[in-house]
């Protein structure tokens, strides 16, 4: 006999194919239910063989050589089969997460709850503290 998903299965399972990384506290959170009860609905759908595993999906516009070589110019010759090798010593593009430019060398970063911003200067790591200190606060407990 099938098994008819409610809503709480439909809402995390909308909850996880936005963000499969989220916790099940921040699902428990965001669709108003208790914890242990996301994680008893998740792993039913795990013994079920609904949810199959979780996996990964990389931005390669933000990967790079160290030569310079970008990998989303690879990746469109790696659709006739060929396999796109992620190698040691690769490079990640940052952006600064106040003004968008990009950070050179070794950025400043800023550790906001269980997330770290990215920033090409302390000016900006400033100015974003400032507009979002109210946040801030609140995620950090203060």
């Amino acid at each position: 006999m099938p098994l008819k998903l409610d809503e709480i299965d439909l809402a995390m399972l909308k909850s996880l194919v936005k963000d499969g990384r989220k916790s099940f506290r921040q699902i428990s959170r965001e669709i108003k239910v208790s914890t242990p009860t996301v994680k008893l609905h998740y792993e039913r759908l795990v013994n079920i063989g609904l949810i199959k595993g979780v996996s990964v999906d990389l931005d390669f516009g933000k990967l790079e050589t160290e030569s310079g070589i970008k990998l989303d110019q690879i990746k469109h010759k790696a659709h006739k089969g060929r396999r796109i090798k992620l190698d040691k010593g690769m490079l990640v593009k940052i952006t600064c997460d106040y003004c968008n430019g990009p950070t050179h060398n070794k950025p400043s970063i800023l550790k906001v709850g269980d997330q770290e911003r990215f920033f090409c200067c302390p000016s900006c790591k400033a100015l974003y503290k400032e507009k979002y200190r109210g946040r801030i606060e609140s995620l950090s407990g203060k």
